[in-house]
C-alpha cells in the first residue's frame, strides 16, 4: 500500500469547552441536567478518545479549550456525586427500555420491539460510562487533563473566570478575572495557558495588550475577524500576541447554522424522546420528517455514516491546505474549532467521528499540530489590525448588545459598580498586609456570575431566556444584597450573608479580592 502524498502546512482542531456554572440553581429542564448530559455524552467520551490515541503514541491531537467555570465543576464534590446519581439513574431508565413490554408512545422507534433493542444497548453504554466515571473520574477532572498535558497530548486553552463578555466590561473586573482565570488552570493542572479561547471570541481593539500583560501569547477569533483570510496566525496591532481564525469553510462542513453532518438521516436524533424512559432512541430519518413519524435508531447505519463523514472531511482538510497554500505562497494552517458538546451530547456519534478522524487525518498525509505548534513552527504571518468582533449572530456584539438585552447590560454596569466601589472601601485598611475578606470575595464572585456572557446569548437566542433572565437577576441581588450590608457597617450580617450565597456559588475558591488591580 503506498503512502498518500503529505499535503504542505499544519491542520488544528480547536474544541471549546464551557457551560455556566449550573450548580445548585435547578435541575429540569436547565439547571444541573445541562451540565450532567454533556458530562455523560461529551466530557466522558472525549477524555476516552484521548487516552485511546494517546496509548497509540499519537501526540499534539488538538488544543482544547476548558473554561474555568466547566472546570470548576468537573471538580466540585456536589458536582461528582451528581454525576454518579445521574449516570446511575440514566442505566435505570435504559433497563427499563429493554423490558417493556407496552407502550404509550405510537412512534415506530417507541414501538415495544424497538425499544427494547434500543435499551440493551442504552444499558450497555450506560455501564461502560458509569464504570468509566467510577475508576477515572473520583477525584474530578483535572487529574485526567493533567496526565494529557504531562504527555503533550492536547494542548490546554484556559480563559477569564465565569466566561464574561469582556469588551462590555469594567477593565479592571476584565483584568482580574483574566488574570484569576489563568492562576485557576495553574492550580488544577499545573499548567498555566498560554493560550485562551477569549469568550465568545470577542474582541475589542486594545485587548492584545491585556493579554500580553497577563502571559497570554495566542487567542481565538472567528473567520471574518479576519476578513476570512485565516490562513495564517497573525500578531494583532503592534503586540506579540498571535490571533488565530476559524476556518469558516472547514468548520462548517462538520456544522453551520444551517448544515452539516449531525443532521444526516441515519444519526440519532437529538430532539426526540421516548416519553416513558427519556431516551432518545429515533435517528433524523429526514430533514421534514416529524418526530412521531421518525425510524428506530441503527447503531451499523449510523457507523457507515460516519466512515463516510470522516473521509469526506480528511478530503476537505486536504483540499483547503493545498488551496491554501498556493494562494499564500507557503504552507497554510488551517483551523477547525467547535463547541465540545457539539460532540456527543447535540451528535451523538461526534465522538466516534473525532477518534477516527484523528487518525485519518495523518493517514492521509495531513500533518496535526496545536495552536503552540503552529507558532513553533512559523506559521504567522504579518500583523493585523482586528476589528471589534465575535462568533456570535453578524459575528459583532449584537448578541451581547443589542435591544434584546439592553436591560442586562445596564444591569451588568450598575451590579459591576457596586461591587468594585464595595470592595474597595473594605480593602482600604491601615493594616499591612492587608487581610483577606471573605465578603469581598464573594462580591466579586456574585457579580462574575451576573456577568456571564450565557445569559444574554440565552435571551438573545430565545433559549431558556427566563431561566437566563432569572440567574442574572438572582446573582446580581446576591451582589447587591451582600454589598448593601457591608457598606452600611453591618458586617455580622454580611457575613450571614455571604456565607449563605457561597452554599451555592462557591466555586474559585482561590478567589481573593485583595487581587484586583487597583482603581
Amino acid at each position: 500500500m503506498t503512502e498518500p502524498e503529505p499535503v504542505p502546512g499544519l491542520f488544528t482542531l480547536v474544541l471549546h469547552t464551557h457551560l455556566p456554572w449550573l450548580a445548585h440553581h435547578g435541575r429540569w429542564p436547565v439547571g444541573e441536567e445541562w451540565l450532567y448530559q454533556s458530562w455523560s455524552a461529551s466530557y466522558l467520551p472525549l477524555m476516552r478518545v484521548l487516552r485511546t490515541l494517546a496509548a497509540e503514541d499519537r501526540g499534539h491531537l488538538l488544543t482544547l479549550g476548558v473554561t474555568p467555570v466547566v472546570a470548576a465543576q468537573l471538580d466540585d464534590p456536589y458536582c461528582l456525586q451528581g454525576m454518579q446519581h445521574w449516570l446511575a439513574n440514566w442505566q435505570l431508565r435504559a433497563l427499563e427500555a429493554a423490558h417493556l413490554r407496552t407502550v404509550a408512545d405510537p412512534s415506530p422507534a417507541s414501538a415495544p420491539e424497538a425499544l427494547r433493542q434500543f435499551g440493551s444497548r442504552e444499558y450497555a453504554h450506560a455501564e461502560r460510562e458509569l464504570a468509566d466515571y467510577e475508576t477515572l473520574w473520583r477525584h474530578g477532572a483535572s487529574p485526567l487533563l493533567r496526565e494529557l498535558l504531562d504527555g503533550e497530548v492536547i494542548e490546554l486553552l484556559g480563559g477569564p473566570l465565569a466566561h464574561p463578555f469582556q469588551p462590555l466590561l469594567n477593565p479592571r473586573l476584565r483584568e482580574f478575572a483574566l488574570r484569576e482565570g489563568l492562576a485557576d488552570a495553574q492550580q488544577r493542572f499545573v499548567h498555566t495557558p498560554r493560550g485562551i479561547w477569549a469568550p465568545e471570541c470577542a474582541y475589542a481593539p486594545g485587548m492584545e495588550a491585556d493579554y500580553a500583560a497577563a502571559g497570554v501569547g495566542h487567542f481565538m477569533v472567528d473567520g471574518p475577524s479576519l476578513h476570512g483570510d485565516t490562513a495564517l496566525g497573525r500578531p494583532v496591532a503592534g503586540s506579540d500576541v498571535v490571533a488565530f481564525g476559524r476556518d469558516l469553510q472547514v468548520s462548517y462542513r462538520v456544522w453551520s447554522p444551517k448544515s452539516g453532518y449531525p443532521g444526516h438521516a441515519a444519526y440519532r436524533d437529538f430532539h426526540t424522546y421516548d416519553h416513558t424512559t427519556g431516551l432518545k432512541p429515533a435517528r433524523v430519518t429526514g430533514r421534514n420528517v416529524p418526530s412521531e413519524a421518525k425510524a428506530p435508531y441503527d447503531p451499523q447505519r449510523a457507523e457507515a455514516a460516519v466512515d463516510g463523514h470522516v473521509a469526506d472531511f480528511v478530503d476537505t482538510v486536504r483540499q483547503r491546505l493545498r488551496a491554501e497554500s498556493a494562494r499564500i505562497g507557503r504552507p497554510a494552517h488551517v483551523v477547525a474549532a467547535f463547541d465540545t458538546e457539539l460532540f456527543g451530547h447535540w451528535w451523538y456519534e461526534g465522538p466516534l467521528w473525532l477518534e477516527r478522524v484523528l487518525r485519518a487525518l495523518p493517514a492521509a498525509g495531513v500533518r496535526v499540530g496545536t495552536l503552540s505548534d503552529a507558532i513553533a513552527a512559523g506559521f504567522v504571518g504579518a500583523p493585523v489590525e482586528l476589528p471589534p468582533s465575535s462568533w456570535g449572530s453578524g459575528k459583532d456584539w449584537q448578541v451581547w448588545s443589542g435591544e434584546k438585552v439592553a436591560d442586562l447590560v445596564t444591569l451588568n454596569g450598575e451590579v459591576v459598580d457596586a461591587a468594585l466601589s464595595t470592595v474597595d472601601k473594605a480593602l482600604a485598611s491601615d493594616a499591612a498586609p492587608t487581610p483577606r475578606n471573605f465578603v469581598a470575595d464573594q462580591i466579586l464572585r456574585e457579580a462574575l456570575l451576573t456577568v456571564s456572557s450565557d445569559w444574554p446569548f440565552m435571551v438573545s437566542k430565545d433559549s431558556a431566556a427566563d431561566y437566563a433572565r432569572y440567574r442574572a437577576h438572582l446573582h446580581a441581588h446576591a451582589t447587591r444584597e451582600i454589598a448593601g450590608a457591608l457598606a452600611s457597617g453591618r458586617h455580622e450580617q454580611a457575613q450571614r450573608l455571604a456565607d449563605g450565597w457561597n452554599r451555592a456559588d462557591g466555586l474559585f475558591g482561590a478567589l481573593d479580592a485583595r487581587r484586583l488591580p487597583g482603581a
